[in-house]
Formats: C-alpha cells, sequence, structure tokens
C-alpha cells in the first residue's frame, strides 16, 4: 500500500510538472542576473553579439516549457553553474518570458 501511495503521488507532481513545470513565484531580476553570470559567455562565443541568437536562430529545438527547463539544467550541469533547482526554474521561466513564450 505504501508503494501504492507513493506511485499515486509521484505521478500527481509529474502531472503538475507538465501543465507549468516551474514555480509560479518567478523570480525575473535574479533569473537575469544569473543568465548574465553562467550563460551568456558561452552564447557569446557560440553566436558573437550579446549571445541571445541561440533562442532566436532559425531551427532552434525547443518547443515547449518543459523543454527549456531541461536545457537549462543540462547547462547547469555543463557550465558548473551550481543552481538549485528553483533558479533553475527562474531561469527557465525568464527565458521562456523574453525569448520563446511558449504557452505549454
Amino acid at each position: 500500500m505504501r508503494h501504492f501511495i507513493t506511485a499515486c503521488l509521484t505521478l500527481l507532481s509529474i502531472q503538475a510538472m507538465a501543465s507549468d513545470p516551474w514555480a509560479k513565484e518567478i523570480d525575473h531580476k535574479a533569473a537575469k542576473e544569473l543568465h548574465e553570470k553562467a550563460c551568456t559567455g558561452c552564447h557569446t562565443k557560440m553566436y558573437g553579439g550579446d549571445g541571445s541568437k541561440i533562442y532566436t536562430r532559425d531551427g532552434r529545438m525547443l518547443s515547449n516549457k518543459l523543454e527549456i527547463l531541461q536545457r537549462v539544467a543540462s547547462c547547469n550541469s555543463t557550465m558548473n553553474a551550481g543552481w538549485f533547482p528553483e533558479e533553475e526554474g527562474h531561469v527557465a521561466a525568464w527565458l521562456n518570458k523574453h525569448y520563446y513564450r511558449f504557452e505549454n
């Protein structure tokens, strides 16, 4: 019975993540600062200028909010930024607001 309850709670949390993968209370100022500190340098090396072309280029591969969050988590790990999951969520939400504008 204990495993059944755990499984049900896990499924509920996954469903919640699918509809809104980041917290409803987003700290956009902190997210922008985190992004500028950990992301901008690498993106500038890749695309030049301010590096924002990585988000606006033709053929970008992200198509929903969850994919943004997954990409942010991957970059966090790759760059050893040391962000907590809630910080990843803030940055993903900030990116969605400023570049992607996905509803799903």
